[in-house]
């Protein structure tokens, strides 16, 4: 599975650390203060880093949306 706007070879696996796993999660967010409002980046989650990786983003007060890889599709 990929992405819409990713490469056809680029993995979709989860973005924490040392995890290989595939991921089920997209977590949509942006910087504030860096980043305009129709900028956003985007990190993947397994199931078991979802709720770590979006505590650390909410946590900054980063706007944040959680999609299913399958609402991307």
């Amino acid at each position: 599975m990929r992405l819409p706007g990713t490469a056809p070879d680029q993995p979709t696996q989860c973005s924490a650390k040392g995890c290989r796993r595939d991921a089920s999660y997209a977590l949509v967010w942006r910087n504030p203060k860096i980043h305009a409002e129709d900028r956003h980046k985007t990190w993947l989650a397994c199931a078991e880093h979802r709720t770590t990786l979006s505590e650390f983003l909410s946590f900054r007060g980063f706007p944040l949306e959680i999609k299913s890889i399958e609402e991307l599709k």
